[in-house]
Parts: C-alpha cells; structure tokens; sequence
C-alpha cells in the first residue's frame, strides 16, 4: 500500500516538475489564439475617439506574447456604431469600442458611464470606476439587461468644448427652438431648455450644419471639432463642456468569448485597456492647447465661456433631468445615488487639494 501511494506521490511530482519546467513559449503555446474582430464608433483618425483601440491593436500581440490579436475596423465597415451593443452580445462579432451613452434608447443609465453633466472629471470619474461602484455596476448595468458582454473601460477624453453655433449666446431665450446635435443627459438637459436635439453620428454632423438642418452642434474636444472642420459654418465656440467634463469609452467582448480565454489572456486585456485608458487621457490633454490656437489664429473662431448665470440655468436643466430619470428608472437612480455619495466623499479631497483655475481672458 506504501509503495501505491509513494508511486502517485512520485508521479505527481514529476509531473508538477514538467509543467513548472515549461518555458514561457511552451506555456503560451497551450493557450487558444485568440482573434478580436473590433468595429469601433468612431473614425480613426479622429484623435482620443478613434486613436483608442488602435493603440491596444499595435501592442496586444506583443503584450500577449502571441496568444491574442486584433483587427480594428472603421465605423459600418463591419456593424453599423449603433449595432455594436446588439452583434457583440449575439456573437455576430466577438468585440467592439464605443460608449454607453450610445445605448440610451435602450438603456436609460448608459449615459452615466460615459459623461456625467458638470463632472466628475477624468480623476474622480476614474477613481469611481475603479476602487468605488462604478466598474462592478457597469457590468451590472448590462447583465441585467440580458446583455451578454464583458465592459472594459477603455479611454477617457480630457473635456470637450460646450459647442458651436453661429451667433453669440447670451441667454437661454435663444435656444428656444433651436435644432442642436447634443448627445447623452447634457442633451436632456438642452431640451429642458427648448432645444430640439438629435443624435448624429460624427461624419454626418458638418453637412447638416452646412445645409443648415442644424444650427448648432456639439461633438467632442476642440481638437476633434477642428479636424470636422465645424469652424467653417459656425465661428462661435463655447467652453467649459459642463456636460462631458470628461468622456469615457469601452471595449465590448462577448462573454462567451471572454469566458473561454484563459486567466492570462484576461489579464492582458484588463492591463492593455487600462494602460490605453491612461494613454487617451495623456493623449486629449496635450494636444488641446494647438487647437485651440489655431482656430483663433487661423480659422477666426471666437472662444467663448459661459457666464455664472448661463452656467447656472445648465445645471438647474440637469439636475431636472437627474431627478426625473431617478425617479422613472430604479437602476438610473441605483446608480447616480452611487456616484453621488462617492462624489460627495471626494468633495472635500476636491475643495482642499487642488489650486484655483485662472479665470478666462474678456
């Protein structure tokens, strides 16, 4: 009986051996390769929405050592942006990059984990997702409503400017009427305050302007806004963007498909995401500034801030808007509850940490 036992001691120690004993190249080879098929909402050339997943693309095969690639395919070439939610739940691809407010028509609390009207910024709204609530009721968010992906938070956008339109706004009488491209719950907000908003696709925002379907939009950071070329039909362009302070993106993976990787494939995505989270962040903030210079200095735009007063009304509209949807929706309300008391705790770190903003030239 000794020896049996002493036997399969032996065994499975050689056979602990054999596996410690694997070289790096060894152990990846018995993991399955794994190819994302990644369409994203956005061109990528539009610097910070589009330049995200690229990044990962270049890096995830090294990163991986081998065991995972991706393609990126631009806006309809594989889904429809809007598709992207529904073909990475069903299988009919295996990933995507896009942003929960774009699923708003379905899921009323979307928009929270894109951009939240006057803040968090890209620190808090970070320090949320991952060590608050925020990544744990993400997941949730599409769990439970029967969607069968894994989220990533995957980008994070310094602010975008409050828009642009064709004349100088000096009071909220003057959106009565007027027909803005604005997206997620700043757009609720707009429309409490008469506006009629749609939600265009990027390509399509500058010929509406141009054929004066709209007559005025908001879309992303100035630098984005340039390249659109949107200085050319409307010269006003106004900041802060208090409805996305900061913008956040995700990369979508079928479940099924993240299920079946193995911890070390995993880990890389979760690595790669959150190294290219930081990366977009670095990214948007440093190239602002030149924009912003040349569209004065080139393009004759006028660059606007927003009064206390009109300030005021835009946070009056949102909050509205905040209490309606909390009150008509009980996972909308589980979560701003959440993201509330977490910023209420990070106001005094807020208050006391940081040195004032200089004020705007008049």
């Amino acid at each position: 009986m000794f020896k049996k036992t002493l036997a399969k001691i032996l065994v499975s120690m050689t056979a602990l051996l054999f596996i410690l004993s694997l070289s790096p190249a060894q152990a990846e080879a018995k993991e399955k390769k794994i190819m994302l098929k990644v369409p994203v909402c956005f061109a990528t050339v539009l610097p910070g929405l589009g330049t995200t997943a690229p990044w990962i693309a270049e890096r995830i095969e090294t990163a991986s050592n081998g065991t995972i690639r991706m393609k990126v395919y631009e806006p309809g070439k594989l889904v429809a942006p809007f598709e992207i939610l529904d073909s990475v739940s069903k299988g009919k691809i295996n990933a995507g990059y896009s942003m929960a407010a774009y699923w708003a028509g379905k899921i009323n609390a979307g928009p929270i984990f894109s951009a939240i009207p006057f803040g968090p910024e890209a620190g808090e709204y970070l320090a949320w997702m991952y060590y608050g609530n925020g990544l744990k009721l993400y997941q949730e968010m599409y769990d439970t409503h029967g969607y069968n992906v894994k989220v990533l938070v995957c980008g994070i956008n310094a602010p975008e400017t409050s828009g642009w339109f064709t004349e100088e706004i000096t009071s909220v009488e003057q959106f009565k009427g007027m027909r803005m491209r604005f997206m997620g719950l700043g757009g609720a907000a707009m429309e409490k305050l008469g506006v009629s908003v749609s939600l265009l696709p990027g390509g399509e925002i500058f010929p509406a302007l141009e054929k004066k379907a709209l007559d005025a939009t908001e879309f992303s950071i100035p630098a984005v806004d340039k390249r659109l070329g949107f200085h050319k039909v409307a010269k006003y362009n106004y900041f802060p963007g208090w409805h996305q302070q900061a913008t956040i993106f995700e990369l979508l993976i079928n479940k099924d498909t993240w299920n079946s990787m193995t911890d070390h494939q995993r880990m890389v995505l979760e690595m790669m995401t959150r190294a290219a989270t930081l990366d977009a962040f670095a990214y948007t903030e440093a190239i602002q500034g030149a924009a912003m210079r040349e569209n004065v200095e080139k393009n004759g735009v006028k660059q606007m801030y927003w009064s206390k007063e009109m300030l005021a009304e835009f946070k009056k509209a949102w909050e509205a808007v905040a209490k309606e949807q909390s009150a008509a929706d009980p996972f909308f309300k589980k979560v701003w509850d959440d993201v509330s008391a977490f910023r209420s705790d990070y106001k005094m770190w807020q208050t006391y940490g940081f040195l004032p903003r200089p004020e705007p030239p008049k």
